[in-house]
Formats: C-alpha cells, sequence, structure tokens
C-alpha cells in the first residue's frame, strides 16, 4: 500500500489533484493537498515541486491520472521526465468506485481527484505508465487519423450513393465506390445524357488516363454504365443536373480520401518496421499492419498483462464467471477495452482463411454445437494466448509452429 498517493483528474484546462498521506495518528489516509493546476508547464512544475516536499516526509509518490494521451499529455510527459512513478486508472473505475461513496451519486473534480487517489492508494493492478509508452505514441496518432478517415469515407460513400440512387438508380447498381475506376468514372460521368454523349470510347480513353486498372474491370464497368443509360433510362429526373454536380464533388473527395488513407498506411507501416514488437505480432495469421498498429497503440508493452488471460481479460473476450450460492456458469463478457476486442475478433475471421490450424480450431467449434460468432469469439481467445507467448518468448508464430510439430 503506498503511503503518497495523488490522483489527478483531468480536464482541457485544467486539472484538479489530491494527494493523500497517512494521519500521523491513525494511519488512515487523509488529504494533504487539493487544488486546481492549469494545464501549462510552469503549474505544472509547481505541482510536481509541492510533492517532492511531500516526498520528503512520506517517501516516493505515485500519481494516479483517469486519461492518458491528448489533453493530459503535457502533465504525463513532465511527470514521467520528473521521475515520479505514474498509473492509469480508468474512467469506469473512477465511476463505480465514486458511486460506491457516500454521496458517490454527485460528481466534482475534486470528489473524482480523492477517488483516484484513493484507488492508486489500494490497488496494486493498475497499469503503470512508463517512458516506454511513448514510443507508440505516433501509431496511437495515425491510427486515430485512419479511423477518422474511413468513418469520411463510409460517410461520403453513403450519401454519394443515396444521390445516385435518386437520380441514376440503373448506375448505382453497377458502381463499386471502394473501386479507384468507379469513382474515377463518377467525377465525370454521372446522368444517362452525359453517358449517352460521352459513349464506349470516350469514357475508355478518359479513365485509363486516370491510372493503371485492371482491364477486364473497366470494361464491364464501362459496358454497364452504358447499358443503365441507354438500355435503362431515358427519363430526365427533377434537380439531376444539381445532383449529379454534388456526385461529381463527392467522387473526387473519396478521390482524395483514397490518397490520405494510403499516405497514412504507409506511414503506419514505416512506424511497424521500426518497432521492437511489430514483426512478432504480424507473424500471427490474421494480424496485419493496420490491426497491429492499433494493437500496439492501445495495449502497449507486453509488460502490462502478466499472462494471456489477463490480456483475454482486458479485451473482453475471455469468458466472465458469474457465480451466487450454488449456481456457478460462464458467459460472454460484456466488458474490455472495444478496440482490443475488434482487432482480435478481426484477426481471428481473417485467419480462418490462411492459417490452418486456426480454421481447424474454428471446424471444431462449429462442430460442438458452436454458432459462427461463438467460434469466432473462441478462436479470437486461444489467439491471444499465443501472441502472449510469441511476445514473451519472442518467438514468430511460423517458428513456434515448427518447434510444436517436432
Amino acid at each position: 500500500m503506498n503511503a503518497l498517493t495523488v490522483g489527478v483528474d483531468i480536464a482541457k484546462e485544467f486539472h484538479w489533484v489530491v494527494a493523500t498521506v497517512p494521519h500521523p495518528d491513525t494511519g488512515k489516509a487523509r488529504q494533504a493537498l487539493s487544488r486546481k493546476v492549469d494545464n501549462t508547464p510552469g503549474d505544472i512544475a509547481a505541482l510536481l515541486a509541492e510533492i517532492a516536499e511531500l516526498e520528503a516526509d512520506y517517501g516516493r509518490a505515485v500519481i494516479g491520472l483517469d486519461i492518458l494521451g491528448g489533453i493530459a499529455r503535457l502533465l504525463e510527459v513532465m511527470v514521467i521526465q520528473a521521475g515520479i512513478e505514474l498509473r492509469h486508472v480508468s474512467g469506469l473505475a473512477v465511476k463505480t468506485a465514486r458511486r460506491a461513496t457516500r454521496g458517490g451519486e454527485h460528481k466534482s473534480d475534486p470528489r473524482d481527484a480523492r477517488v483516484i487517489a484513493d484507488l492508486v492508494r489500494t490497488r496494486d493492478d493498475l497499469r503503470v505508465v512508463d517512458a516506454s509508452d511513448s514510443d507508440n505514441i505516433e501509431l496511437s496518432l495515425l491510427v486515430s487519423r485512419r479511423h477518422d478517415l474511413v468513418e469520411d469515407q463510409t460517410r461520403t460513400i453513403n450519401r454519394m450513393l443515396d444521390l445516385l440512387c435518386s437520380i441514376h438508380p440503373g448506375l448505382e447498381r453497377v458502381i463499386n465506390a471502394r473501386n479507384k475506376v468507379d469513382l474515377a468514372l463518377l467525377a465525370r460521368y454521372v446522368t444517362p445524357a452525359e453517358i449517352r454523349r460521352a459513349g464506349r470510347a470516350r469514357i475508355l480513353a478518359y479513365l485509363k488516363k486516370t491510372g493503371r486498372h485492371n482491364g477486364p474491370v473497366l470494361e464491364r464497368l464501362v459496358a454497364g454504365a452504358l447499358q443503365a443509360a441507354t438500355d435503362q433510362q431515358h427519363v430526365r429526373v427533377p434537380g439531376e443536373d444539381t445532383a449529379a454536380a454534388i456526385i461529381k464533388d463527392l467522387a473526387i473527395e473519396l478521390l482524395a480520401l483514397r490518397t490520405r488513407l494510403s499516405d497514412t498506411d504507409q506511414r503506419i507501416a514505416e512506424l511497424l518496421t521500426d518497432h521492437p514488437d511489430a514483426a512478432l505480432i504480424r507473424s500471427l495469421p490474421g494480424m496485419g499492419a493496420v490491426l497491429t498498429a492499433e494493437f500496439l497503440a492501445v495495449a502497449g508493452r507486453l509488460t502490462r498483462f502478466a499472462s494471456g488471460d489477463q490480456l483475454a481479460s482486458a479485451a473482453g473476450v475471455a469468458p466472465a464467471l458469474q457465480q451466487s450460492g450454488k449456481v456457478r456458469y460462464l458467459q460472454r463478457s460484456t466488458g474490455g477495452d472495444r478496440v482490443l476486442k475488434r482487432v482480435f475478433y478481426q484477426a481471428a475471421f481473417c485467419a480462418l482463411q490462411r492459417d490452418p490450424t486456426s480454421r481447424a480450431y474454428y471446424d471444431r467449434k462449429r462442430a460442438e454445437g458452436k454458432t459462427h460468432h461463438q467460434a469466432v469469439i473462441a478462436l479470437a481467445r486461444r489467439r491471444v494466448n499465443v501472441l502472449h507467448a510469441i511476445l514473451r518468448t519472442r518467438t514468430p508464430y511460423e517458428a513456434r509452429q515448427r518447434l510444436t510439430a517436432a
């Protein structure tokens, strides 16, 4: 149990800090410090000086934060540089602990900071944040940026196809809005009249100038567009020209988004090349560059998890025990980090087509009566232990398979 613990409730413009120390007579925790700290280097440095004075009387301090990165980045970096132990207390843990106290339904920054300090004092299983976590900051930023780009892409595609279906539904059925050549077509030709006027030869010549495209795919696209414009629709829809102009703008935006996504993926791949764990993680079938980056951005270093079971619990893919009296059973976990859960689920699903061992395990679970979703979750849970062993022993998946077979 720590003697000097500091809880910090993070906010954008200022943080609230509460430090607790043992009472000289009873030994119970009492507040030695409770104040607002501006999110500026000067005020944070002043806080660290106050903590150093308390350390002279009560020993080394341990600081807990409810947020890592983002608006807490400056404080986080300065605490680590000062050599003070830093731990992360999740917002859910703070909320649950606060509501368990008298008057806990009332939320305030000082109350939350005190709860964080108490959790740091009483719990030894909190994540320790150190300088090695900075290795994943760039990955975290790029993964977040990629997520935003994918969301923008999906939203823009849905809007574009909705407009296209309203004026030229036949062409909407032909288009695959995730293909570059299809977007290039929509950036120039949308309405049936435009496509008929241009004709096959002119459209093909234009599309060939927009990049290197698969020949048969190009031919099918142009043939489908001409059929939709010539054989299926000769009706002019009110507002057609305005809708077509908007569709062309959206198609150009989507082409730009594709470029940004490609640049972001390339930058992620470059960072993974230099990361000490990336090659080991990517050796596991299904763990591509993006999923590997997402895993590293959220999970950090393996030292956070003493076993595969702890990693599976953090990801929410381990069954949750429910026991009351004589009743005891396991049920699907509804907790865990959503990003980690999605990473392991998607990687397991991808591995079904690439890894015979994963496919055999999935087929065995299906034969036992599991649904597809249940079987993939079971496979994901098994692969968590494999990934933990890969990182712990620093042995790639293929080498582990050869050792097992031998």
